[in-house]
């Protein structure tokens, strides 16, 4: 079951998930986050991001590193993540790859933002999902088939419901392989990024690249 969070709109999870580079302001956060189609990924209202901005920094993910002012533009206020932050945001995407809910863009989520755990944890998480489908998966089936005395057509959105289960499980089961037989494109970036905690150049300079032309 999700947990209750002290900032639980995912726009949350993206402002920490981007912020944990470097500090930046919050019309950078957006230009970075709509370059990286975040928007996409999850539900996301723009109009909210200065509050859940505040609410972060209320609730100490976040803290104000200083400002700065570009030209005649009013002066922005810059933010960093906090240790409590990477905490936050940590937990977060755990939750959101481990546990599997009803809102099948929880799991999208957390896949956008997936850099913020390493590749064995992730296995590992994945792992504790996809047993969770599979026990869904059989209790789901066999009350399908207890159910002899109602017409199939008066249980359609149980068996649709099944059919959704059993393709995550089938991806779950896909992607989990290419993490633990290390087939995986950009597996070793993924794990030297946790292992020295530095973001590989290819990565940074694409961050950079979208914060430009955004």
């Amino acid at each position: 079951m999700a947990k209750r969070r002290k900032v639980s709109n995912l726009l949350g999870l993206a402002v920490l998930s981007t912020v944990s580079a470097r500090p930046m302001h919050p019309y950078e956060m957006a230009s970075l986050m709509k370059a990286r189609g975040k928007d996409h990924d999850m539900d996301i209202k723009w109009g909210s991001l200065y509050t859940v901005v505040r609410n972060l920094e209320k609730h100490g993910f976040l803290a104000v590193e200083g400002s700065v002012r570009d030209g005649a533009r009013p002066e922005r206020t810059v933010y960093r993540i906090t240790e409590a932050g990477r905490d936050e945001l940590a937990d977060w995407v755990r939750e959101l790859i481990e546990v599997p809910e009803t809102e099948h863009r929880r799991l999208e989520a957390g896949l956008s933002v997936l850099g913020a755990l390493g590749p064995d944890e992730t296995a590992e998480l994945l792992s504790r999902r996809l047993d969770a489908l599979e026990k869904r998966i059989a209790d789901d089936r066999a009350a399908l088939a207890a159910a002899t005395e109602v017409p199939r057509v008066f249980l359609l959105e149980a068996d649709y419901a099944l059919a959704i289960l059993r393709a995550e499980a089938d991806w779950v089961r896909a992607f989990l392989g290419e993490i633990t037989g290390g087939t995986l494109e950009g597996l070793a970036m993924w794990r030297a990024f946790h292992d020295t905690g530095r973001v590989p150049p290819e990565i940074a300079e694409l961050a950079e690249r979208g914060a430009t032309e955004s």
